[in-house]
C-alpha cells in the first residue's frame, strides 16, 4: 500500500515510516520540511493523493489552551483532503485516558482531536498509548532544582517510542478498526517512584519528593492514564534504560 505519514520525521513518525517500508509498503513521511503544512494546509492534498492510508502523528506545539485550535484546524484540513484524495483509511495516535482528565487542556485537545475522526467519513483507527520512556526525563526537569524533583504520586504505565511505533504501523497497514486501539507499557509505576528509579540509574543524587500538587500530571486522578486492558508491550522500563 501505499500510506503518507504526515509527521513522518518526528521521535514515532520516522519509525512507522521505517517499520512499513520494511514490511514492503511504500510509506512516504511529510511534515513542515517537506512543504506540507497542516494548519495553513499548504501541501497537503499533494501529500495525501493517492495514499490508500494516512497516518498523522502531528503534534500542538503546546499544552496549554491553545492546543485545541491546533487539533481542530489540523484535523479539518486533513478530513477535507483525506476526501478529495479517496483515502481508504487515516489513522492517529492518542493517549490512553484522553477522555478521562478535563482538568488539563491537551487531553481535551486530544479527546476533540479523536471526536472529528470518528464524526468524519473517512474509514479511520485510533492508536491510544501511554506515557513514552522518552519523554521520562522532560517530564522530571518541569518540577526540578538543583536539589530536589518533586512528583505526584500519580500511576503511569510507560511505553517504549519503539514499541508506540511498531502498533502504530500494524494498524495503518490493517483494516480500519473504526474504534480505538489501547497500547502501554508491561509495568505500572507511580512518577515518583519512577523518578526514583530513573535518577538512581544515572547516578543522580537529587532526592525525589513526593508532592501531589508538582508539575502537569498533579490534575490527573487516579489511574486513568493506566490500562489493564490494553495491548501490552514487550519492552520493560528497566530494560529501556540499560
Amino acid at each position: 500500500m501505499k500510506i503518507a505519514v504526515i509527521g513522518g520525521t518526528g521521535l514515532i513518525g520516522s519509525q512507522v515510516v521505517k517499520n512499513l517500508n520494511a514490511a514492503g509498503h511504500e510509506a512516504v513521511p511529510h511534515s513542515k520540511s517537506s512543504g506540507v503544512d497542516i494548519i495553513s494546509g499548504r501541501g497537503l492534498d499533494e501529500a495525501v493523493a493517492g495514499a490508500d492510508v494516512v497516518v498523522n502523528l502531528t503534534n500542538s506545539p503546546t499544552f496549554d489552551d491553545a492546543s485545541p485550535a491546533f487539533f481542530r484546524t489540523s484535523m479539518d484540513n486533513l478530513l477535507a483532503a483525506a476526501g478529495k484524495g479517496h483515502v481508504g483509511h487515516l489513522v492517529i495516535l492518542s493517549i490512553v485516558g484522553t477522555d478521562r482528565v478535563p482538568e488539563l487542556d491537551y487531553y481535551q485537545a486530544k479527546a476533540l482531536q479523536e471526536n472529528l475522526l470518528a464524526a468524519g467519513a473517512v474509514p479511520y483507527s485510533i492508536v491510544r498509548a501511554t506515557q513514552f520512556m522518552e519523554f521520562i526525563d522532560t517530564v522530571l526537569s518541569w518540577t526540578a532544582d538543583a536539589d530536589t524533583v518533586r512528583l505526584p504520586a500519580t500511576p503511569i504505565q510507560p511505553i517504549a517510542s519503539k514499541d508506540v511505533a511498531a502498533a502504530v504501523a500494524e494498524v495503518a497497514a490493517g483494516a480500519p478498526l473504526n474504534g480505538i486501539r489501547d497500547i502501554a507499557g508491561p509495568d505500572t509505576f507511580t512518577l515518583d517512584e519512577l523518578g526514583r528509579i530513573t535518577l538512581a540509574h544515572k547516578g543522580d543524587r537529587r532526592t525525589v519528593v513526593t508532592d501531589p500538587t508538582a508539575g502537569m500530571f498533579a490534575a490527573v486522578r487516579g489511574d486513568v492514564l493506566t490500562d489493564g486492558g490494553a495491548h501490552l508491550a514487550a519492552t520493560r522500563y528497566a530494560d529501556w534504560l540499560s
